[in-house]
């Protein structure tokens, strides 16, 4: 999408990823050695040169910079054949001087290099974590056409707190989890990676929807808690604000629990109704705590070419420039008529327009349209 096609160009700046440049300090090479030959005998252009292998650090690697320091000490050293000047000190400092410098700058790019390769590794290893943990979503499950959107607020991050996950179950529907977990950083990915986990082991199972989120809700306050001093552990650190929906096949409903989330907005035709359920439960990790033993399901309407939209906080509390949330409810109308992968291709590049590419926090949308079985 917009946001991983600019890190593409970003990229293809860094070192290694632009050899037309390197007309640039070849060019400056040559025209020192044309400028300083014919120029009048007390004007000395040679200490230029040492811009050529200090410009190619910028771009490439170590052995191109090489070359383009064994350029520049050549040029330097035809400048003093061509003027009669090589025996002289001066001339011969210079030499010395650019020598040295060519060194310098290969060693920076070897360094650099290097650690750009660990770098490397280590983004790698992140992939693939991410592909492991934030699963991506089925295309089709039943009769419903799906679509999931996940924009971290740190442009290098490929997860953070925000979740969503799918499961099909043996009595024909589609089960779906979309979440936001308390805070960021490790800790928030891994109350994430702990809530994904639960929802997979259980989801396809026949226990019904309300069982489903007591066994979040348990798994949650369960690992969080279990080394905690006693004093501890009533302590509200860990917790996330969920949607629970079961999607029947053979029915155009559509079953939910709310735990403090953001309602769901279906859309039929231009017209857009927030899902707001007569119940809304406290955020995942809190039901134990305060006594919860069952969760209330609400049913609504979902019927064939509607379309549904889950997302979480970071996309309606988006704000620009000028602190003007995001009007997501008035966008999405918009957009009905599309499928669910190009809804969220114009979302992502309209919220992202929004906040002049830079999210205050992570922004997860999964797009459900129902289609005839």
């Amino acid at each position: 999408m917009a946001l991983r096609s600019r890190l593409d160009v970003w990229r293809s700046w860094q070192p290694g990823h632009a050899p037309a440049l390197v007309v640039i300090p070849l060019g400056l090479i040559v025209a020192v050695c044309v400028v300083d030959v014919l120029a009048p005998p007390h004007i000395h252009l040679g200490p230029l040169l040492v811009a050529a292998p200090a410009i190619t650090v910028a771009f490439a690697g170590a052995r191109v910079t090489a070359l383009m320091g064994v350029l520049a000490v050549t040029a330097q050293v035809l400048i003093g054949i061509l003027r009669g000047v090589l025996p002289t000190a001066n001339i011969q400092a210079q030499i010395a001087a650019l020598i040295v410098v060519s060194l310098v700058c290969v060693t920076l790019c070897v360094v650099r290099d290097r650690r750009e390769q660990k770098l490397q590794r280590v983004r790698s290893v992140a992939e693939a974590a991410q592909s492991v943990l934030l699963r991506p979503l089925p295309t089709r499950a039943g009769p419903l056409r799906i679509a999931g959107l996940y924009i971290p607020a740190e442009e290098e991050a490929d997860l953070g707190g925000d979740l969503y996950a799918a499961a099909r179950t043996d009595h024909h529907s589609t089960r779906l989890l979309i979440g936001d977990v308390r805070g960021n950083g490790l800790a928030a990915i891994n109350n994430a990676a702990l809530l994904l986990g639960a929802f997979r082991a259980a989801a396809h199972r026949q226990a019904t929807l309300s069982r489903l989120a007591v066994h979040l809700d348990a798994a949650l306050r369960w690992d969080t808690s279990q080394w905690r001093p006693e004093a501890e552990q009533d302590a509200d650190e860990d917790f996330a604000t969920a949607i629970l929906l079961d999607i029947p096949d053979h029915d155009p409903v559509v079953h939910l629990i709310a735990c403090g989330h953001p309602p769901p907005l279906l859309l039929r035709g231009n017209h857009l109704t927030p899902l707001m359920p007569e119940a809304s439960h406290l955020p995942i990790g809190f039901g134990g705590i305060f006594g919860v033993a069952a969760y209330d399901v609400q049913t609504f309407p979902f019927e064939v070419g509607d379309l549904l939209l889950l997302y979480t906080d970071g996309v309606i509390e988006a704000r620009d420039a000028d602190g003007l949330f995001y009007p997501f409810t008035e966008r999405a109308p918009e957009w009905t008529k599309d499928d669910p992968d190009q809804l969220l291709r114009l979302l992502h590049d309209d919220l992202l327009a929004h906040v002049h590419g830079h999210l205050d926090d992570d922004a997860a949308v999964v797009a459900i349209r129902r289609l005839a079985l």
